[in-house]
């Protein structure tokens, strides 16, 4: 039986740890040639461990890592001119790179705000703005932006983020428009409360709180995110472009 990612070529940012090493994972195992991108050379020699310790096909062709700063469009730009030249096409963009600087509006300094907007937003500007031409020539390609309910419905403490992540929809609405006629799909992914290194520095019991607003009563994984990227990256989604998708538990229902 065919995976669903065959031989797609795949790249995720912010992919050495949490929902993006999760995406990393789950796309190797629908069958793609994944380019795991993160900042850290360090994180990404460990995850490409870690992934090829259990991937079953060639190490070299099925998963590559690439130290990137999705701030700095020059090297997102010889990244993807690689990527492109190794494999002639890019089929899959997941931008899910992204940090978190919070502080009150009255708190907030220029630079916490500014830091934040240059990775989460600009930065997935970038990325697309690089591959896009490449999936315009093929007339086909998919665009998949990390959003966050904070940037459905905002939060306390989080004006930079929230800014952000309502930024990175208005992106896949605009693309949308822009890009479904010529072959290429933009959809969004909004996680809830997820299990990753974020949470670890809050108190058990702030976690048991929030597990209590959530209807299904847990927190959610990094691998219940990547399964939803995986089936917005493939044909069985093939009518859907636009979207925000919310992983999160039923948490704003």
């Amino acid at each position: 039986m065919t995976k669903r990612l065959h031989d797609k070529v795949a790249i995720i940012t912010g992919a050495a740890q949490g929902i993006g090493y999760a995406t990393a994972r789950k796309f190797l195992d629908e069958g793609a040639r994944v380019i795991l991108c993160d900042i850290s050379s360090s994180a990404v020699a460990a995850a490409l461990v870690s992934l090829r310790a259990t991937e079953s096909r060639s190490a070299d062709t099925a998963v590559e890592g690439k130290v990137v700063d999705v701030t700095r469009r020059d090297q997102i730009d010889a990244m993807v001119g690689e990527v492109v030249q190794a494999h002639g096409r890019i089929d899959i963009l997941v931008n899910n790179a992204g940090i978190t600087l919070d502080a009150r509006l009255q708190k907030m300094t220029d630079e916490q705000f500014d830091r934040v907007i240059d990775v989460n937003l600009k930065g997935t500007y970038n990325c697309a703005r690089s591959v896009i031409d490449t999936m315009i020539e093929k007339r086909s390609g998919v665009i998949l932006n990390a959003s966050s309910v904070v940037g459905i419905y905002g939060n306390f403490g989080q004006t930079n983020y929230a800014a952000s992540k309502f930024g990175v929809i208005g992106f896949v609405k605009t693309w949308a428009r822009e890009l479904g006629p010529k072959g290429v799909r933009c959809n969004a992914v909004a996680p809830g409360f997820i299990a990753t290194h974020i949470l670890d520095t809050i108190p058990e019991k702030v976690l048991e709180q929030l597990t209590e607003r959530v209807p299904l009563r847990r927190l959610g994984t990094p691998q219940d995110v990547a399964n939803v990227y995986a089936f917005l990256a493939s044909d069985e989604a093939s009518y859907i472009n636009g979207a925000v998708i919310e992983v999160s538990g039923g948490l704003t229902v």
